[in-house]
């Protein structure tokens, strides 16, 4: 199959790229997953529902991460944000009763006085200040497609999460090679208007003795309500490091 690569520029106030989130705790990896960055694609395609046939083509092809950061400041911080939702929901209202938490055998939980109470704290991470570039291996048959999607989205585009707005530019080209498109992604990054980025790592399909490898559970099989997932072998390789650190 014929390939092409998209060059996708990640940066805004906050991100978030949940990887083993619960429902009262949504966690954030320290760089863009596969199935983050494909739900980014399809909200650009207009594509809801399931989508297994168009998520089965990208599943075999390459995401490659490179994280930048300031250079003169640490990499950026997660913030971590408490929210209460289900509060103000009708119980007796079918599709307003499912927004309200549940105990664990699916009953509500009631104040003393026997009303029920539907609050619940949970828990949120976010990225700060992060920036990636993410150069993302696609079918070449549909690449003007897709660079047409994220430059006219049909869904608004977001970072992970809805709160998440992108502020620059996600779409930066489409190249025949991954060489070509790094090279356009380091141009950009020295040429930040208000940023003096550097390098900081890289993140890379399969193992390398370059970098720390692991399994992460991130190719979509299918989105919708039942989304399925399959597990891919990535590294994690060190380009530049913080001062302090080792």
């Amino acid at each position: 199959m014929e390939t092409k690569f998209l060059l996708l520029w990640l940066e805004a106030p906050l991100q978030s790229w949940g990887f083993d989130s619960k429902f009262g705790r949504r966690d954030t990896l320290d760089f863009p997953t596969k199935s983050g960055v494909l739900g980014l694609l399809l909200c650009a395609l207009g594509a809801g529902g399931e989508q297994r046939e168009l998520l089965a083509r990208f599943a075999g092809l390459r995401q490659t991460v490179i994280a930048f950061r300031d250079k003169d400041r640490a990499r950026p911080l997660v913030l971590h944000d408490f929210q209460m939702i289900g509060a103000g929901y009708d119980d007796k209202d079918k599709r307003e009763s499912n927004m309200i938490p549940r105990k664990c055998n699916g009953g509500f939980s009631k104040t003393a006085d026997g009303k029920i109470s539907g609050t619940k704290m949970t828990h949120r991470y976010y990225l700060q200040d992060a920036v990636f570039a993410v150069i993302f291996e696609i079918p070449a048959d549909i690449a003007d497609a897709c660079a047409g999607a994220l430059q006219n989205p049909v869904w608004p585009l977001s970072l992970g999460r809805r709160c998440c707005v992108p502020s620059d530019f996600v779409y930066q080209g489409t190249f025949g090679t991954e060489s070509d498109a790094e090279t356009a992604a380091m141009q950009k990054a020295l040429s930040h208007e208000s940023r003096k980025l550097i390098a900081d790592f890289r993140v890379v399909d399969g193992e390398s003795e370059d970098g720390d490898a692991f399994t992460l559970n991130d190719v979509p099989v299918q989105f919708g309500r039942v989304k399925k997932y399959q597990d891919r072998r990535v590294t994690k390789i060190p380009l530049n490091m913080p001062d302090g650190e080792p």
